[in-house]
């Protein structure tokens, strides 16, 4: 059977680390299989919904590489889920409930001060005839609920292992609000039929949704797909990243100038046996992709290894991948000595900006000690200079001079680049050419 997955984001806000995740891992596990993948928009909210947000998912997925087969938006299949719940009540699975949100409320409440569990007492069941039509006569309209049949359900899930659900111990789950509009619990579940899903990749927040699915998946005559449920993610501290979404948007993550790569690495690998290392492209992340591999344990977010997988993405790309992403930031005249010399003290793209200036424009440099770095200029050799001339110009300053180490070191670096630290001046100096390197060893701008 060919491998089906479906990433299915409601379209209610921006997608972050989370959801991006589950995403990726859908998308990786499928790709290495050689499946499909399908894009599941799931918007029958039509009060949250909004269509900036559908655009604003697949701008983010395109941006992080992900794409897909097939696609799909619930709000247009509304006849599909309707059918779906006639065919309930039909089988007797299916029944009206009038309670309003107040009264559930308090019928919870009360369980709960008796030390019960607050399940739903299916008081609907035994409602008469006239019963509900007085309901109905007072304006209330009906909310459906799905029977659970009694027993235990078990699955064998591809991250959690064999998992056991009492049905019991949950409350009929509402398929239908009482103004029409279907929930994820039946929409996910004819979708998932209909497009003949093998496999339901998701958060572990879904597992108690699992149980009356997999009822309705045999209740509504489909096949069972493979359930995984990946462990939620916590941040550093171990605390859960719910207050942090905002900052941790694929949009706040891009607009902070991250590298797409550099986040596929971390959430394809984290959580899993399998070492966190930055893949150069999804293929070849896909490549390795172990779902399996996946533990039970909570994956902690750091944003100091997504900065340094960042970091190695870019200390490896080659200058033909970067030149015209160096134009897009309005650095004219690159060459492959410029980014061989800056990548490796790159931490974004844009931090090339910087250097640019240091090597094509004005600096302001920094002169610790003016007879000094007047003294070294006086050395300054004949052009064309090139990788071996800042070696052979310190030696004769330092003989000139008596200095060594950072006492000969530290004061050319600020008065050359006006910066304490940097790609090494070796590669730098050529770059900066004589001209400027005698103006700014003088104290001027050059």
């Amino acid at each position: 059977m060919s491998v089906r997955v479906r990433f299915a984001p409601s379209p209610t806000g921006r997608l972050h680390l989370g959801n991006a995740r589950t995403a990726v891992v859908n998308w990786l596990f499928t790709r290495h299989a050689g499946g499909a993948f399908m894009l599941r928009i799931d918007d029958t909210d039509r009060e949250r919904s909004r269509d900036e947000f559908t655009a604003a998912i697949k701008t983010d997925l395109a941006w992080l590489g992900i794409d897909w087969d097939e696609e799909a938006q619930q709000s247009v299949r509304l006849d599909q889920y309707a059918d779906a719940l006639d065919t309930l009540k039909a089988a007797g699975r299916a029944y009206a409930c009038y309670e309003t949100a107040e009264e559930l409320d308090y019928k919870r409440k009360r369980q709960l001060a008796r030390g019960k569990p607050p399940i739903y007492d299916r008081a609907a069941l035994a409602l008469s005839g006239d019963e509900r039509k007085m309901f109905e006569a007072e304006g209330r309209k009906p909310h459906w609920r799905f029977k659970l049949d009694s027993g235990t359900v078990t699955w064998t899930d591809v991250v959690r292992g064999d998992v056991h659900y009492e049905a019991d111990h949950l409350s009929d789950p509402v398929l239908v609000r009482e103004d029409g509009v279907p929930l994820y619990t039946l929409t996910s579940v004819v979708d998932d039929i209909a497009f003949k899903m093998t496999h339901i990749i998701r958060g572990e927040d879904h597992v108690t949704n699992t149980v009356p699915q997999i009822q309705l998946f045999l209740a509504l005559g489909g096949a069972v797909p493979a359930f995984a449920h990946l462990p939620l993610m916590v941040d550093a501290d171990g605390k859960g990243l719910s207050k942090r979404l905002g900052s941790l948007s694929l949009e706040a993550l891009r607009d902070d100038g991250l590298e797409p790569m550099a986040i596929n690495s971390l959430l394809g690998r984290m959580g899993s046996s399998d070492a966190i290392e930055a893949a150069h492209d999804l293929k070849t992340l896909a490549a390795h992709f172990d779902l399996p591999a996946m533990g039970r344990a909570s994956p902690r977010f750091d944003p100091i290894e997504l900065d340094h997988l960042n970091a190695r993405l870019l200390h490896g790309l080659s200058f033909a991948e970067a030149e015209p992403r160096l134009a897009a930031l309005g650095l004219a005249n690159t060459d492959e000595p410029f980014w061989l010399a800056v990548r490796g003290n790159l931490k974004r793209l844009r931090d090339a900006a910087a250097w640019w200036t240091v090597c094509r424009a004005p600096v302001a440099p920094t002169i610790e000690d003016a007879a000094f770095t007047a003294a070294a200029a006086g050395l300054l050799p004949p052009e064309p200079w090139g990788p071996e001339t800042w070696r052979a110009w310190t030696k004769e300053v330092g003989a000139a001079t008596g200095r060594k180490g950072r006492e000969l070191f530290h004061p050319l670096r600020l008065a050359l680049t006006g910066r304490g630290d940097g790609p090494e001046l070796a590669a730098l100096l050529p770059l900066i050419g004589r001209d400027r390197a005698a103006a700014r060893l003088a104290g001027q701008t050059a």
